[in-house]
């Protein structure tokens, strides 16, 4: 589908404030993956932990991967007095931005060699905080834009993507750069990181709570299952019909919305897409340093070439994605995603070249972008706004199973099958992409379908 919006009036959609807000939300979004990513992976590696123990050490990604189980709550439960001062997904954010920091300045205080256990638990606890307050945030920034201002889905995706590189990566540099000065040990770092992650809890105090008619829909819904079980006020049917609401009704939503069989096929292709890439990247922080690049090095061209160069086709990727539609979006990004990995290869049979690796970073970038924004805006869309915490969070956690779970095996995979040969590895995740391409292939005409009927419902 072609969206006939002109390309000024789409960049005058970048003007809202309320996009603004979904940056800096986006921000608070991708820093706890440092925290709990690159960051403890280096700290490992300099600790002289194994490939396969740091590799496995990501399973505390798991959070992400399943919190989709518990996002009905985020749509239905209120935080006693904090809700009636920010408002449901405010009150949220919030409360898990705290949890993530205090479980950031308690790293602080681990002697990591001696204390494996404490670190995995701190780590879990950042990833099941920052697991919840992502269900809060992407529901956010789908309750924030009315229904009639569809066409901003994809400048919104654009600015989440963009805000969430900008944490990861802009401010995930941060750290590398100390970690070469003898004033900083790790746990230092980690003081200065849980700073950061406090002054980031006044973007959410700051923001404008969305206007919503869920409340009312829900109860509408209940009074619906109150009088299927037989027009009964009492506290055990208002109990189950609470329950069905908050359980039962967004998963069937989605499967009646969608419809069974395109319902299915879109979970697979969502879980299949970002498995290779994801492989890369639970690897990619000791292949650098294994392969001979200086934390620095590691800081400007993973950390902050990575973030400037997605933020840059962050906004590329959402132009293209508003005039063409999103699935010539994911068929480029599954392209590039192999070109990127491939790239990686190279530099594993020439050694640590810093030309090869800055062109890596350029592809690897490109790759980034336009598969987040494609994905992100296509998601968006289909979420029904009653559920939207709900909707968003299980079509997220199917993408983030490959990317957090599955890539935990990839030091197992490197020194148990392939002998430490990162050149074979790499190409192996370059080919990972293929079976997402050829279903997205399978079931492009569908997507085409639901795109249009999208836009077209809000006009």
């Amino acid at each position: 589908m072609i969206l006939k919006a002109s390309l000024r009036d789409y960049l005058g959609y970048y003007k809202d404030r309320r996009l603004v807000t979904i940056f800096m939300l986006g921000i608070s979004s991708g820093f706890p993956w440092v925290l709990i990513g690159s960051v403890m992976s280096a700290w490992l590696k300099d600790e002289g932990l194994s490939r396969s123990m740091i590799g496995l050490f990501g399973i505390v990604f798991g959070a992400y991967t399943i919190n989709f189980l518990w996002s009905p709550l985020l749509d239905r439960v209120k935080i006693p007095r904090l809700t009636a001062m920010l408002g449901q997904r405010r009150s949220w954010i919030a409360t898990c931005q705290v949890i993530t920091m205090l479980a950031t300045l308690g790293m602080s205080y681990i002697v990591i060699k001696d204390n494996l256990f404490s670190a995995a638990l701190l780590c879990f606890i950042i990833a099941a905080a920052s697991a919840t307050h992502d269900i809060a945030i992407d529901a956010y920034r789908i309750d924030i834009l009315p229904e009639a201002e569809s066409e901003k889905a994809t400048a919104a995706a654009a600015m989440a993507t963009s805000g969430w590189w900008s944490g990861y990566a802009l401010l995930g540099a941060i750290p590398f750069f100390l970690a070469d000065s003898p004033a900083f040990d790790w746990p230092r770092i980690y003081l200065v990181l849980g700073i950061i992650m406090g002054l980031l809890v006044l973007v959410t105090l700051f923001a404008k709570e969305p206007e919503s008619q869920r409340d009312h829909i829900h109860k509408q819904l209940e009074l619906a299952y109150q009088a299927r079980l037989g027009h009964s006020q009492s506290a055990i049917n208002k109990a189950l019909a609470w329950f069905a609401v908050t359980l039962i009704e967004p998963f069937k939503s989605f499967f009646t919305k969608n419809g069974v069989k395109t319902a299915l096929a879109l979970l697979l292709f969502i879980f299949l897409f970002k498995i290779g890439e994801s492989f890369l990247a639970r690897m990619s922080i000791v292949f650098y340093k294994e392969i001979g690049f200086s934390n620095s090095q590691i800081g400007q061209y993973s950390k902050l070439g990575t973030g400037v160069i997605t933020i840059i086709f962050a906004f590329l990727g959402s132009i293209f994605n508003h005039k063409y539609g999103i699935v010539k979006g994911l068929f480029i990004s599954g392209l590039a995603m192999a070109a990127s990995n491939l790239m990686f290869s190279w530099i594993a049979v020439a050694g640590p070249q810093e030309h090869l690796y800055a062109m890596a970073i350029v592809v690897d970038g490109f790759t980034q972008a336009w598969s987040l924004v494609a994905m992100v805006a296509f998601i968006s869309m289909m979420c029904d706004r009653a559920f939207s915490a709900t909707h968003y969070a299980l079509l997220a956690s199917l993408g983030s199973l490959g990317r957090t779970v599955m890539s935990s095996y990839s030091g197992v995979v490197i020194d148990d099958w392939l002998q430490g040969d990162w050149a074979l590895f790499f190409v192996i995740t370059a080919l990972m992409v293929i079976p997402s391409l050829l279903l997205l292939y399978m079931i492009r005409h569908k997507l085409y379908d639901i795109e249009s009927a999208y836009h077209l419902s809000k006009k």
